[in-house]
């Protein structure tokens, strides 16, 4: 059986060590922030000692050697390693706050003295968005190879779940994944495609309805009278079955198509269930409501 490796890459502050501790509950051996310069020479003790699923963490705290990865990857599944690479990524102002709540220092801080460093709040927030957005710039090649994971607005349990359901998905298939989400909340950082269906007939102002969510008899029944509805559902379908085969053919493995309404609660609720039963026929498909899956 060949090694399999889930390499862990992401912002500071967007979760890895969750990721890390879901791996490793699922049977995975993982190692936290190994420099790259290690990295092959850890495969081949690995290997040699008959390893079948790792997981590794690298993060910015490597910046000098992270260059080196891409390469790296490639040779590794040249001598056929298969590489999952996932990115966790969050939006500036999730992170901002995260460092400000733990009061943790970015790993890209300035290290002056905290006597020579302003008191002003604002002047540290300032920095601390320049850090991130730095951190941003030195991970770009590593999040364009792998398949990114908003933790902006979502539990630790929910993420762990997340992982999970990802990697429990057969590895040379292409997976897609359809997420219902709340515009309120802001749009997810790792969707590939976002549909926006605030302008279908909203059940939420229907008192019976209101508390429901798109998953209930009720409101399914409500938005299938609707044609404006169907019409959604087939544009989105329509969509997909032209897109999906070429990007199978580009060797992506997952696609993630978000669907987002005002609450994230009816109408996206309903189209992600719709369309995931459809594409389930053919590929293997993966969904997830991020305002509801809150256990």
């Amino acid at each position: 059986m060949a090694l399999e490796i889930v390499l862990i890459t992401g912002m500071s502050g967007s979760g890895k060590s969750v990721a890390l501790r879901a791996l490793e509950d699922a049977g995975y051996y993982c190692v936290d922030n190994l420099p790259p310069e290690l990295l092959l020479s850890f495969v081949a003790l690995e290997k040699k000692a008959g390893a079948e699923r790792v997981a590794i963490a690298m993060d910015v705290r490597s910046a000098t050697s992270l260059p080196l990865v891409p390469n790296q990857l490639r040779e590794l599944r040249d001598e056929g390693v298969v590489i999952r690479p996932l990115f966790l990524d969050a939006t500036t102002d999730t992170l901002v706050r995260r460092f400000s709540e733990t009061r943790r220092r970015h790993p890209l801080s300035n290290n002056r003295p905290q006597a020579q460093q302003s008191d002003l709040a604002h002047d540290r927030q300032h920095a601390l968005v320049d850090a991130i957005e730095l951190e941003r710039e030195l991970l770009g090649a590593l999040r364009e190879q792998a398949h990114v994971i908003d933790t902006s607005v979502i539990r630790s349990s929910q993420l762990q779940a997340h992982v999970k359901s990802l990697l429990s998905a057969p590895i040379s298939q292409l997976t897609l994944v359809f997420e219902s989400f709340a515009f309120k909340r802001g749009i997810p950082v790792d969707a590939d495609y976002v549909f926006d269906v605030r302008m279908l007939p909203n059940p939420h102002y229907d008192p019976a309805l209101r508390d429901l969510t798109g998953r209930d008899e009720a409101v399914i029944a409500f938005l299938r009278q609707h044609a404006d509805v169907e019409q959604m559902y087939g544009h989105i379908e329509h969509f997909l079955n032209h897109w999906l085969e070429p990007l199978a053919r580009d060797h992506r493995s997952y696609v993630t198509v978000a669907i987002g309404c005002t609450g994230g609660q009816h109408r996206s609720v309903f189209l992600v269930e719709q369309l995931a039963a459809s594409f389930s026929l053919r590929w293997i498909t993966l969904k997830r409501h991020r305002e509801l899956d809150v256990g």
